[in-house]
């Protein structure tokens, strides 16, 4: 081969060679363009907003009704007689229970725990969060075995609702009733209930 047709077909080569560069450099500009423009086409348009105040009707107001007196009228005459009433006695002053403590008694009341557990109700900010507690109460458990009064000392873990679901499970409770001596007596008795997921 002589030395122009080496030079011939190093000049075609390097002319195909530029050309093919080109068309890349080409195409990559024209495909970077393109995704430039898909995204800004994505971009959502922010459009403006105006508050406006919506006046509402205000209802009409209400018909002028004329009082009326619609209780009975109270008797005209008075009668007297010579029989007094009752005085009026407050519930809670008619039986003062006399309640021993726990260490006074002889005998320790028995309560029903199958009807105690089923009227438990299990918190239900306490088990949306899988949390367990135990509620230590005292009871006022009378002479019948009626608990008339009860009262939290502690609850673990405080402000879960198991302190106010324990009061609740013993409402209507009765039991066997304490013995001091052979007899039936008024106790404060100290009980604790566990709540336990399942």
């Amino acid at each position: 081969m002589t030395n122009t047709g080496y030079f011939n077909a190093a000049r075609v080569r390097l002319i195909s060679f530029a050309a093919v560069a080109v068309v890349h450099i080409i195409l990559l500009l024209l495909v970077a363009f393109r995704v430039e423009i898909a995204a800004k086409n994505e971009e959502p348009v922010a459009g403006v907003m105006k508050l406006v105040d919506v006046q509402e009707e205000l209802p009409p107001p209400p018909p002028d009704i004329p009082y009326t007196n619609t209780q009975e009228s109270i008797a005209e005459t008075m009668i007297e007689t010579e029989v007094e009433p009752p005085p009026f006695i407050a519930y809670a002053q008619t039986e003062q229970i006399q309640y021993l403590r726990q260490h006074e008694i002889s005998i320790l009341p028995v309560l029903p725990e199958d009807e105690i557990i089923r009227a438990m109700i299990y918190p239900p900010i306490a088990q949306r969060s899988n949390i367990e507690g135990t509620v230590y109460l005292e009871l006022f458990i009378d002479r019948q075995g009626n608990v008339r009064d009860v009262r939290i000392l502690r609850e673990t873990p405080p402000d879960r609702g198991f302190g106010e679901a324990a009061v609740n499970a013993f409402r209507g409770i009765k039991g066997k009733p304490a013995q001091a001596n052979g007899a039936s007596v008024a106790v404060r008795y100290r009980y604790n209930l566990r709540f336990e997921l399942k």
